[in-house]
């Protein structure tokens, strides 16, 4: 009996409804962290964003025996040397997205807007109880704004600006940024490849 459910190993609600409108049409149920409170927290102590994505991955398969997906995520500015990286949701303490920006902030005030460039970079794992791996990587290059614009997105999304768009990250619609962000590249280089994985 195929499982007919996947995984996805986030607590953050804007991320998994991200991915789950991107699978709906391959008719599987998603499930997140949140209906797996026993899973407890996950100490991500790998250096490479593929490598954090995969003990997650890996933990929660083996806990769940159901296929995952995780990710990892960060944002990479070239001025501070590819800051904060791996350390992105934890970079001003616990996933508190307005003090990560915060301090991403202070540590940009006194760099000119021509210096900001920055990438934000995602690894995707899919991974199944049986080992059988997918791992992609997506990225989409911007600028770091002075101060926050938007309201929609999370993380460092509001400060991300793409100047092709006019817009930041957080200016635009979950279809806008999907088409074009490093999770939407991501992921649309996992759906190409997705059904032979699940099939596998």
């Amino acid at each position: 009996m195929k499982p007919n459910t996947l995984v996805i190993a986030t607590r953050n609600q804007s991320k998994a409804r991200e991915f789950s409108e991107m699978l709906a049409p391959k008719g599987i149920t998603i499930k997140t962290l949140a209906d797996y409170p026993d899973v407890g927290e996950i100490s991500e102590t790998g250096s490479t964003f593929e490598e954090n994505a995969t003990i997650k991955a890996k933990a929660i398969a083996d806990h769940t025996q159901l296929p995952v997906l995780a990710d990892d995520s960060g944002l990479e500015v070239a001025a501070l040397n590819g800051e904060p990286g791996i350390y992105s949701a934890r970079y001003a303490g616990d996933h508190d997205d307005a003090a990560n920006n915060a301090k991403l902030l202070n540590n940009l005030k006194n760099v000119p807007a021509d210096k900001r460039s920055a990438i934000f970079h995602t690894t995707l794992v899919l991974l199944k109880p049986n080992g059988s791996k997918l791992v992609v990587d997506g990225e989409v290059a911007g600028e770091i704004l002075t101060a926050p614009r938007g309201e929609n997105g999370f993380g460092y999304d509001p400060l991300f600006y793409i100047a092709s768009k006019g817009k930041t990250m957080a200016e635009m619609t979950d279809d806008e940024k999907n088409a074009i962000s490093h999770r939407g590249r991501a992921t649309q280089k996992m759906m190409a490849q997705f059904d032979q994985w699940w099939e596998d």
